[in-house]
């Protein structure tokens, strides 16, 4: 059987590729070989995800084969034991130089590790991870009043430009903290907004500033990181952490 993804040679009762991993589908007619598909390497195989244990051992590698190259569960390797990956999960690409990657629509997403001390401007809509805790940032859109002059009960309080929402599910929100002007901090002892049981949460984890109308995060030293969900098709760099499923990778250029 040959691997449609690195066009390894593999025996028939192989079930995944022996070269790269990839989940094997064998043709109908045994005597008859599917032909190849052909695809560009270029640069490729110079780029490594390797699967990192909870204490920063690695517990595996996992070589890009093609330029570009999509991951998932089905790609069998490091990759075949987590059910929180989608089957298709993420897509890495190389051009001009220079890699990405690219969320394929997976249910869980793919997040990017943010470096110590290094604001990252926020998006409405934009989903962080500390911890175990998946968070997303709503900007408050004051209402306006009624042409009597009557504001409307409920509407957003003067000095908040946003809430930071708990998201439980795929389509689900749990408690809201609002966001006031002044920014705030997210933490597990010290901090506006506390995750007291969330044992993955540094004492003090994050901030989220507000500087002329625009919010930024920054990651405060943390010891088991915050991270930011990709979206589109996103620049990465060798070091780079990705979270996707539940499992962390180093990228190596």
């Amino acid at each position: 059987v040959i691997c449609p993804q690195c066009q390894e040679p593999n025996p028939p009762t192989n079930k995944f590729c022996a070269l790269c991993g990839f989940k094997l589908l064998k043709p109908a007619n045994p005597s008859v070989q599917p032909p190849a598909p052909v695809v560009s390497t270029s640069g490729a195989a110079n780029v490594v995800l390797t699967a990192l244990r909870a204490d920063g051992t690695e517990a595996g590698a996992y070589t890009l084969p093609t330029n570009p190259s999509t991951v998932g569960r089905d790609t069998g390797a490091i990759f075949g034991g987590d059910s929180y990956l989608s089957p298709r999960h993420a897509t890495f690409s190389i051009k001009a130089g220079r890699l990405f990657v690219k969320d394929e629509g997976s249910l869980n997403g793919v997040y990017r590790r943010l470096r110590r001390d290094t604001p990252v401007q926020l998006e409405n809509g934009d989903i962080f991870r500390i911890g175990q805790e998946i968070i997303r940032l709503e900007a408050l859109t004051p209402a306006p009043a009624t042409p009597d002059g009557v504001e409307r009960l409920g509407s957003p309080s003067k000095g908040y430009v946003a809430r930071l929402a708990l998201v439980i599910g795929r389509d689900a929100t749990g408690n809201a903290f609002p966001v006031p002007d002044t920014g705030l901090h997210l933490g597990r002892e010290r901090g506006d907004i506390l995750f007291p049981e969330d044992g993955y949460v540094s004492g003090l984890h994050c901030q989220i500033s507000v500087q002329g109308g625009r919010l930024s995060l920054t990651d405060l030293g943390s010891s088991n990181g915050t991270f930011l969900r990709v979206l589109g098709e996103t620049e990465i760099s060798g070091g780079d952490i990705l979270l996707m499923g539940q499992q962390l990778f180093r990228v190596t250029v």
